[in-house]
């Protein structure tokens, strides 16, 4: 088994690329499984993140709460920095009302579910954000309207409906934190709750093969459908992305913050809630059915966007002499 681990972990870039690419072939040569593998996207989003849960001891979660320097940090970055940008590329699609709401809502939502999995993988501070997510939660609900209505206009406020933020939080967050924490308290006595948190680990990389597979087969074809309005999307989100890595590394050097800690803002920076956000987008008015493609598109490019960071943060943000970052720390 230790074996199988490490290989994947050896070839993780690899087999999550194939994974991408064997669930857009199967949304696109079988568009009738989409609403199979759209109903199961959330289920897998919560094994894969209950297993990620399993390896961050909840002690060390209260422990992050007090780190007032990070959450700050990761605050001011989402919430002012990005506000700022994508007030900058939303003026790129101005002229299409659709576009226009599925880019903001999609970009004006930081992450609260596989951003820890990924800063996980890049040797960042996981346990960090998993103590954040809370409060991102909370000020994107408070704040999207407030953005909306100066980037959008006011009728744009008619159109939200919290729910599905606080829906898609409980299963893919709460319920999975709950399970993992109830494991943890267990493994002190029983011999098969041990077993299940030392396998956490090794499940992750096929987990997370499985949730990729699953995400990009449920809505690739969709996507497909409206390429071409698409298209113009794509050079928008990677300079959002792009953008955003040196904001949060820049934002991490000016707060001193540690390595861990810094690439944990790059991930929060750049990843964005659109699993969380896509059934707020579904809900608008047909008129606007392009809106949740739009959200859509943002989850196909950030996924690979994802990929490479992994790869290439922990080279921007490099662990410093005598200090070795894991992997999954």
């Amino acid at each position: 088994m230790q074996r199988a681990i490490e290989w994947w972990d050896r070839h993780q870039l690899a087999l999550a690329i194939a994974a991408i690419v064997l669930g857009a072939a199967t949304g696109l040569a079988a568009p009738a499984v989409a609403p199979a593998l759209s109903a199961a996207t959330n289920p897998v989003l919560a094994l894969l993140l209950f297993a990620t849960f399993l390896g961050v001891p909840v002690d060390g979660v209260g422990r992050a709460l007090r780190d007032a320097r990070f959450l700050g940090t990761v605050l001011l970055v989402n919430f002012v920095a990005v506000p700022l940008l994508v007030f900058g590329l939303s003026r790129l699609v101005a002229d299409d009302r659709g576009l226009l709401l599925g880019v903001l809502l999609v970009l004006l939502t930081p992450c609260v579910d596989y951003v820890i999995v990924f800063t996980g993988l890049a040797g960042g501070a996981r346990d960090r954000l998993l103590a954040a997510t809370p409060l991102l939660l909370v000020l994107q609900l408070v704040l999207l309207p407030a953005y909306l209505w100066l980037f959008a206009g006011a009728d744009a406020l008619a159109l939200l409906d919290p729910r599905p933020f606080l829906e898609a939080f409980l299963v893919i967050i709460v319920a999975p934190l709950l399970a993992a924490a109830l494991v943890q308290a267990l493994a002190r006595r029983h011999r098969v709750a041990r077993a299940l948190e030392r396998g956490a680990a090794g499940a992750m990389t096929p987990l997370l093969m499985l949730t990729l597979a699953v995400v990009v087969g449920s809505q690739i074809a969709a996507v497909g459908a409206e390429a071409v309005a698409l298209a113009r999307l794509v050079p928008l989100f990677l300079g959002f992305a792009a953008v955003m890595v040196g904001v949060g590394i820049l934002a991490g050097r000016m707060a001193r913050l540690d390595v861990p800690r810094t690439r944990a803002v790059v991930f929060s920076g750049v990843t964005r809630n659109s699993l969380v956000v896509l059934p707020l987008a579904l809900a608008l008015p047909t008129s606007l059915a392009i809106a949740p493609l739009a959200v859509v598109t943002q989850t196909l490019v950030e996924l690979v966007c994802l990929l490479v960071l992994v790869r290439l943060v922990p080279r921007l943000v490099p662990a410093r002499s005598g200090a070795p970052l894991s992997r999954r720390s």
